[in-house]
């Protein structure tokens, strides 16, 4: 079990601390050593064990492939992530690899099908609510429902979603990574700034974003992403200057988080051929960064 274990953690470093550029080259080698483990296991390996460590690999690896844009990897990965999880006959590791797999079917256009399977793991998970892992895999899984719901309009299901994630938090008292779903209350607090933003409520998103200190984000990655959802919820309410500062915050947190990404690039290209361009010191540098056309 200790070496399985060793491989997963490695996956988990390798995806957390924000180094995108590392994640192309260790991922593929990790995931070829934990099939060989489950193929010859060592001593005191189970092959339940090599199938739930497998998946996790596997669904790093997604999570990775839809923030890179590579939704065709993600819908591969994330099969094989599904395929491990059930092989292993752990009700964990499958909830996991299907919240994934319904961020890659609602990145596909295919919502309805995507909620449906959160609501069906939702509900397989709900008898049984008590330890810190179980807590933190259901409260994952109401806030991706609840974000399914705001890109699809659905504002009162989105409501409730998260809602119950709230709940989970709540109880959960703190920020963690059980099954390295970096679930609590802060991360709760980022999916409502994220779900106040997709269904247009800018002030909204940013009252959200506002209760969270940024410090109290657990990775790099995730603080990366709240710069950019506070640079997004600013952008959409015609704020440059406030949309300019939260880009190079988050910058600062990650630069591998925000270069070379569509949103950073849309509203950078946006700020570049905006009236108050000439206020933002630095703009053309940055977007020279980012990979946007000057």
């Amino acid at each position: 079990m200790d070496s399985l274990l060793r491989i997963v953690s490695c996956g988990s470093a390798v995806f957390w601390p924000g180094q995108s550029a590392a994640h192309p080259t260790r991922l593929p080698n990790l995931i070829a050593a934990a099939t060989a483990t489950r193929a010859d296991p060592r001593p005191g390996d189970t092959a339940t064990a090599a199938h739930a460590q497998l998946a996790e690999l596997y669904t790093l690896t997604t999570d990775l492939a839809i923030k890179t844009g590579r939704d065709r990897l993600a819908w591969t990965v994330a099969d094989r992530a599904s395929q491990a999880a059930d092989a292993s006959g752990d009700l964990l590791t499958q909830a996991t690899a299907r919240r994934v797999w319904a961020i890659v079917l609602c990145r596909a256009g295919h919502g309805d099908t995507a909620q449906q399977m959160e609501i069906d793991t939702a509900l397989a998970l709900q008898p049984d609510l008590r330890t810190p892992d179980q807590l933190s895999v259901y409260g994952s899984l109401m806030e991706t429902a609840a974000y399914t719901a705001a890109a699809d309009g659905d504002r009162d299901t989105a409501k409730t979603f998260i809602a119950e994630a709230v709940d989970a938090a709540t109880r959960l008292g703190t920020d963690a990574d059980h099954r390295y779903t970096s679930f609590g209350p802060t991360g709760v607090g980022l999916y409502q700034l994220s779900i106040a933003r997709v269904m247009g409520d800018s002030g909204t998103a940013i009252e959200h974003a506002r209760r969270i200190n940024p410090a109290s984000i657990p990775s790099t990655e995730r603080r990366a992403r709240y710069g950019v959802d506070v640079a997004r919820a600013y952008h959409q309410w015609g704020k440059p200057e406030h949309c300019y500062r939260a880009l190079l915050a988050a910058e600062h947190a990650s630069p591998d988080e925000v270069r070379y990404r569509k949103p950073t690039t849309t509203m950078t290209a946006t700020l570049l051929s905006h009236p108050a361009a000439n206020r933002l010191p630095g703009l053309h540098d940055f977007a020279r960064r980012t990979g946007t056309a000057v």
